[in-house]
């Protein structure tokens, strides 16, 4: 990989990382109600690739269904999640994804798995749910359910995206922002209470967050990521997006105060060893399958 592209890559993961803990600001310390903020985000993405939403390639569906999952959908519950949980610990919790799709992978497309990538699963389910857990009492760390219902969205979106062809990135990304809109409106309707006044009172800091995790997050970084992985093979980009949790827990400690302990530790180390066997091992039926879930 050229010097150029490896600073791409960087970049797009550093992006990542602090789309994270812009997020956790906007949810926990501005107060703006998590599915509100998705549902804002997206309103941003569709109006600035309004442009690119057709021709709708098909099955239309099957489109609308997989762009919400990976993008809006997946998104606000992820922002539900960190409402309670820290952004370092939501980082290292959102690597369960990968397994997910290879699980769905076997499942839906007869993916076969040998005994590599199955211990790399077992790795990072183990590792998951060594964050996850509440030492404290027989119960799983609070938002860190929704990150993992989160990664699960993401996931089932990849596996439907897998039998839509021709689809570019910016198209996707102005049918995942159009798609998520009505959903979360609806969500956030139903769910949420002084969404008007949070968002009012957040003024220009709410602003400034939710252009970033839209226009720079979305279009720009997101743009270059898609560009990348047409350019390289999978199992290339792959492990070098591991530096996006990496950097999420680094700038949460530094920035946000996360507080990192021994069981964290130790369950980060072994989930980014299993997600590193597994991208090593690419999947056969789906091999760009931990590459086409949009990051967070």
């Amino acid at each position: 990989m050229q010097p150029r592209d490896i600073a791409i890559i960087m970049g797009v993961c550093l992006v990542w990382a602090m789309n994270s803990i812009v997020s956790k600001v906007v949810v926990s310390q501005i107060g703006v109600p998590p599915l509100c903020y998705g549902m804002l985000r997206s309103v941003l993405i569709a109006l600035a690739v309004f442009p690119w939403l057709f021709p709708m390639p098909k099955p239309r569906l099957r489109l609308v269904a997989a762009s919400f999952l990976i993008g809006g959908g997946s998104f606000a519950i992820y922002y539900v999640g960190l409402r309670d949980a820290t952004a370092s610990t939501a980082a290292i919790v959102s690597q369960i994804g990968l397994p997910f799709t290879t699980i769905l992978s076997i499942v839906v497309l007869g993916e076969k798995i040998r005994w590599r990538r199955a211990l790399g699963m077992a790795l990072t389910l183990c590792g998951t749910l060594l964050v996850i857990w509440n030492p404290n009492s027989v119960t799983m760390s609070n938002g860190l359910i929704f990150v993992v219902l989160s990664s699960a969205a993401g996931s089932l979106g990849a596996i439907l995206m897998k039998q839509i062809k021709g689809v570019q990135a910016l198209q996707f990304q102005a049918w995942a922002g159009l798609s998520a809109i009505l959903p979360l409106a609806l969500a956030s309707a139903l769910f949420e209470s002084g969404q008007v006044s949070a968002t009012l009172a957040g003024g220009l800091k709410f602003l400034g967050c939710v252009a970033f995790s839209a226009l720079v997050v979305s279009v720009i970084a997101h743009t270059a990521y898609y560009w990348l992985i047409n350019r390289y093979e999978a199992n290339m980009i792959a492990p070098l997006i591991l530096m996006s949790p990496v950097f999420t827990v680094v700038l949460g400690v530094l920035l946000l105060g996360d507080r990192l302990d021994p069981r964290m530790i130790l369950g980060a180390a072994i989930t980014f060893v299993g997600v590193l066997i597994i991208a090593l091992r690419p999947n056969r039926v789906m091999p760009r399958a931990l590459l086409i879930r949009e990051r967070m």
